[in-house]
């Protein structure tokens, strides 16, 4: 007889599953309690895929062997409880893509801050290596669909918080925690304990054989790494010691050790700057030596790298004053990272859907690098209360538009205008990459 399953969620994540689902022979049923988006509601129908939305039919839910559910879907959910204590089991897209996957390799990334960066990184050197890879999960397409339309002999996945809180069996070959710190606490109880486990999940299948990179330099990833009994073999990458495996930096040089081999690099060749993207660019060296990827081509793809859309992206200058959308920056320590690098007197458009933000954390690099502040939000009081003390120059702005327009007036020739707003977008944008867009938007019409 063939398993019942159902899929709680009809976005990317959702919609990957049930092809994957069809292709695999399961009967299957795919339910949104929201309305779903046209481009999937028209792939859902063009596979012949039974659907709901804006509803959740709870008889056609119950009674099913098991349930996979979309990674924006919290635990709380009231229909998520029902199932829970039905004692069906809920899995996530990416542990139900895995049990498909055959005999590809993975590479996954996890973090609070970078994995995405990394996650591109990586990519980018193993196309340049000629291998045979597809970058899945929390960026671009969902692993399932992957799985289900191309599948690929390596998978380099960015992996949430949110997609390994339901996994059994998922286990990458390569693991990599960038850091961890304080994010969407919101859906772990405002417990970092809770957040903390998810992250290290990542690693929690891994056999003898298997690699985990981490960042020995992350003070919450140190502290507690020995509190989970982790059997792959671990590469720490550091900027404050030589290490005998791993990658490290000395002398502006990164040093990559791997079974006894050894390969230098100077900093001054990452084709991405800033102290953040060196530990990037170490962790993304580690992964691509860790699949075989000979070192020459590491240089070369190091040096050839372009930055992401939304991330430390340059969307023009105008009278000499440089705009950079880094609308993917939605927590504090992403914006303290873009705020790090920033070397001219910064105008910084910040704000959104707050995630349980502790401004006080960017309180000595506001005072150092920025010279007005635009809050771009629908409640700006907790922004207004942070840095109004020492940050004479504030605007409020209820669009993109309005947000650029103010930060020009603050701007003088040779400033920069940042967009990293530290928290989520959904007050006055569709997501992140909405409000990228439409800060590109605003420039262009300037």
């Amino acid at each position: 007889m063939k398993k019942k399953i159902v899929i709680l969620g009809a976005g990317e994540s959702g919609v990957g599953a049930a092809l994957l689902a069809r292709q695999q022979g399961y009967d299957i049923f795919v339910s949104d309690g929201g309305g779903i988006k046209d481009v999937y509601k028209k792939e859902l129908l063009q596979s012949n895929i039974p659907f709901e939305e804006g509803m959740h039919t709870e008889e056609k839910i119950l009674g099913v062997d098991e349930v996979v559910k979309s990674p924006g879907i919290p635990e709380k959910n009231a229909l998520v409880k029902k199932i829970r204590l039905q004692g069906i089991s809920i899995i996530s897209e990416i542990e139900f893509a895995y049990r498909h996957k055959g005999d590809s390799k993975i590479i996954a990334i996890t973090g609070s801050n970078g994995k995405t960066t990394t996650t591109a990184l990586i990519f980018h050197i193993c196309r340049h290596a000629g291998l045979d890879c597809a970058m899945a999960g929390n960026i671009g397409y969902s692993f399932a669909r992957q799985v289900a339309v191309d599948p690929k002999v390596l998978y380099v996945l960015e992996v949430s918080s949110f997609q390994l809180d339901d996994i059994k069996t998922f286990r990458p070959d390569i693991a990599i925690l960038t850091n961890i710190t304080a994010d969407h606490l919101d859906r772990y109880e405002y417990q970092m304990q809770n957040y903390i486990n998810s992250k290290f999940r990542i690693a929690e299948n891994q056999r003898e054989g298997d690699t985990f990179i981490y960042n020995l330099d992350d003070e919450i990833t140190n502290r507690h790494i020995n509190n989970y009994p982790i059997k792959s073999t671990l590469y720490p990458i550091t900027m404050s010691k030589e290490l005998p495996q791993g990658a490290y930096l000395t002398n502006a040089r990164m040093h990559l050790k791997w079974k006894g081999e050894e390969m230098k690099m100077s900093i001054d060749d990452f084709a991405l700057k800033g102290k953040h993207n060196q530990y990037n660019s170490m962790a993304a060296s580690l992964a691509a030596t860790a699949v075989d990827i000979k070192k020459p081509i590491i240089r070369e793809s190091l040096q050839t790298f372009q930055s992401l859309e939304h991330r430390m992206e340059p969307a023009g200058s105008i009278k000499g004053v440089l705009f950079i959308n880094d609308s993917k920056a939605t927590n504090i320590n992403s914006t303290w990272f873009a705020l790090e690098s920033m070397d001219r007197p910064t105008i910084l458009i910040l704000g959104g859907v707050d995630k349980g933000n502790n401004y006080l954390l960017l309180n000595e690099m506001v005072k150092e690098k920025v010279k007005a502040i635009v809050c771009l939000g629908t409640d700006n009081s907790k922004i207004h209360e942070a840095f109004g003390g020492f940050v004479s120059l504030m605007a409020d702005a209820g669009s993109a538009e309005e947000a650029v327009k103010a930060a020009f007036r603050f701007a003088d020739k040779g400033d920069v205008v940042l967009l990293s707003p530290a928290c989520a977008s959904f007050d006055l944008f569709k997501n992140y990459e909405d409000r990228g867009e439409q800060f590109k938007h605003a420039v262009k019409e300037l």
